[in-house]
């Protein structure tokens, strides 16, 4: 059986996320004998626009056909997303619409995905959460129906510590790298 391999995105470009440091987080807790790897959000943030006029051969952008490969390596996805203005992020919608091309076949088709979602309101960016689990679907993504993870409250909840400090959201954050992990495996296994 080969080896699960996470690839997490996250929708936040700011070097102090603490999205980002959510992902650093689910990243570190992945299970023995697996991996899980957080995509640079520098890189992210290089990947053009998704337009079907340079999604041809000999046109896509570097950035992208670097992301696409990164994700073709993947067994399962990670989405760790913020919510600006009710909604998913750009840069992980774009994310996720270049990884669903070509329809039917891309690089996130049929591979489970889970979402961990994290704001400092109550409700945890749930709306974001909600639209990134929607969206990654439609993508040909294998949501885990019943994994998810939305933090609310992250400045009263974390202060200036790392959310790893944090046991019980460490242990919420392992569960669902975890199941993301365990449907990675029977995936290969079946």
């Amino acid at each position: 059986m080969s080896q699960a391999h996470v690839l997490v995105l996250v929708g936040s470009l700011r070097a102090d996320s603490v999205n980002k440091q959510i992902a650093d987080t689910a990243a570190s807790l992945a299970p023995e004998g697996s991996t899980a790897l957080v995509y640079s959000t520098a890189a992210l943030a290089e990947v053009a626009f998704y337009n079907e006029d340079i999604d041809v051969d000999g046109k896509v952008p570097a950035a992208a056909l670097a992301l696409r490969a990164e994700a073709e390596k993947a067994t399962a996805f990670l989405l760790v997303t913020p919510e600006y203005n009710g909604t998913i992020p750009a840069v992980l919608k774009n994310a996720i619409d270049w990884l669903s091309r070509p329809y039917g076949s891309g690089a996130v088709s049929s591979k489970p995905v889970a979402v961990i979602s994290a704001s400092p309101s109550g409700n945890g960016a749930k709306w974001a959460h909600d639209d990134a689990r929607k969206a990654v679907g439609i993508a040909g993504g294998k949501v885990l129906k019943d994994v998810e993870l939305a933090i609310g409250g992250t400045i009263d909840k974390f202060g200036t510590a790392h959310p790893s400090e944090n046991s019980e959201v460490s242990a919420q954050i392992s569960s669902v790298v975890a199941e993301l992990v365990k449907a990675s495996n029977e995936l290969v296994s079946a």
